[in-house]
């Protein structure tokens, strides 16, 4: 069994990218800008919204972070999206979710000029990665594809089972495993909580992809010896025994399932270090598109 090391590997990637940014410096032009726009006080929010900015200070990127109360409008917050598409300085932009009740997401995703959308939620976006053209592929799927072709995982001809069907892991990862190339030319199988009989399902994947968000779901008795297990769920559940009263668990129940599987991610130190690298290096194509325009 060999761990899928997400940690490691996006330090490589972000190794990769400051070589990059060191480079535009040195011709003495721009380097990439990304700002992240948080509404509220979420507590899990700003902490990945601090570790994103973090992350820009470590490969050279500038950054900026744009807080709002819980209390702005959807107005209020469409006209601060509206500044920031037009402000040149900036070359991709994030709107952390969740968004506060009274505020419209579908509303404020389609706001987002698609050039900027790094996340890669906007339709436009999404459209393109489906039809295999040139886009921002939303971070955490984009972090999953690099984690499978940097430790050579084969995916052609293999039958890949995903697990939820969120908007931003389980929908674009059937997509993406089915598209040619490599990662891809699977033959996938999207399931959801309505699926029966699921681990019939399981049983014949080659490859296990679960954002499901529900801890140590998948079981040993659901896959098959040498599966491929990427574990893209985060929940902290509750453990007096640790001393932040918690501990981070992901979908797999990773003692018993890692007995069986070739490749697995672990959680956490898996899927989501990728995420952030990915946003970064999305961000630097957004440079890279605006400079060659």
């Amino acid at each position: 069994m060999q761990l899928l090391d997400g940690k490691k590997t996006a330090e490589d990637i972000k190794s990769e990218i400051a070589v990059e940014v060191q480079k535009m410096k040195d011709k003495g032009e721009k380097v990439p800008h990304l700002a992240a726009l948080i509404v509220g006080n979420d507590g899990a929010s700003l902490t990945y919204v601090g570790s994103k900015v973090k992350a820009c200070e470590r490969v050279g990127f500038e950054s900026t972070l744009v807080k709002m109360p819980s209390t702005t409008t959807e107005i209020e917050l469409l006209k601060k999206i509206k500044e920031l598409n037009e402000n040149d300085n900036i070359d991709g932009f994030i709107v952390q979710l969740p968004l506060p009740e009274q505020i419209d997401e579908q509303k404020v995703l389609m706001a987002v000029d698609p050039s900027k959308d790094v996340d890669g939620f906007h339709p436009e976006n999404f459209g393109k990665m489906a039809l295999d053209m040139t886009t921002f592929i939303p971070a955490t799927p984009f972090g999953i594809l690099e984690l499978l072709e940097r430790y050579e995982v084969e995916t052609k001809g293999k039958h890949t089972v995903v697990i939820g069907r969120s908007h931003i892991v389980g929908r674009p990862m059937s997509i993406l495993m089915g598209r040619k190339g490599f990662p891809g030319n699977s033959t996938v199988t999207l399931t959801h909580s309505y699926t029966k009989n699921i681990e019939e399902i399981t049983i014949q994947a080659d490859i296990i992809i679960t954002a499901l968000g529900v801890p140590n779901y998948l079981k040993a008795n659901m896959v098959k010896e040498g599966v491929v297990v990427i574990d893209v769920g985060i929940t902290r559940v509750p453990d007096e025994t640790h001393a932040k009263g918690y501990v981070i668990t992901g979908d797999v129940d990773f003692d018993e399932v890692s007995k069986k599987a070739s490749f697995i991610t672990p959680v956490p130190g898996g899927v989501g270090p990728m995420t952030i690298a990915m946003l970064l290096k999305n961000t630097l194509l957004a440079r890279e598109m605006k400079r060659n325009k």
